[in-house]
């Protein structure tokens, strides 16, 4: 059992080193993506706050899959360029959304999200997925964010792909 928990007074760079190291606590060693996405999804569900959904979507067969989450029931695929992970998908950058109800073409799963970020997930060169954080906070996250969840899925791609 591992008992992993975030520094109350953290700094942001602080609390993403700290999520960093216990993403990499988890996964070395573990061959089995799923059984790693399934950690890390509920590592970052209790390591970062004013979270309503944090977790996976796999690129299967061209589209994307729903993969391990924490949070509300999700919508089950999503095509390349379609919402803000299909968009971070398609071309292959961090999709920052201070308000969800301003993105062009926004899937909502659950209406009490108000902000959004997703990070592409590229392993040896291919698209493996994407990471998705949703608040119920619009401008949630920042470039703050992006870069800690950037660092920690260039860390765990090899792990998950």
């Amino acid at each position: 059992m591992f008992d992993f928990a975030p520094t109350a007074d953290s700094d942001k760079p602080a609390l993403y080193a700290d999520l960093l190291s216990a993403a990499d606590a988890l996964t070395s060693g573990e061959a089995d993506a799923i059984a790693n996405m399934a950690n890390i999804a509920a590592l970052i569900w209790q390591w970062l706050p004013d979270l309503n959904w944090a977790g996976f979507y796999r690129m299967v067969d061209g589209e994307l899959v729903l993969g391990p989450f924490q949070g509300k029931a999700a919508c089950i695929r999503i095509p390349l360029g379609k919402g803000v992970c299909g968009t971070a998908a398609q071309t292959r950058q961090t999709q920052l959304v201070d308000d969800v109800h301003a993105f062009p073409g926004h899937i909502a799963c659950d209406g009490a999200s108000a902000s959004e970020i997703v990070v592409p997930i590229v392993h040896q060169g291919e698209l493996i997925g994407v990471l998705d954080l949703d608040s119920p906070l619009v401008a949630r996250f920042d470039r703050g964010d992006a870069a800690g969840l950037e660092a920690l899925v260039a860390r765990i791609a090899a792990r998950i792909g």
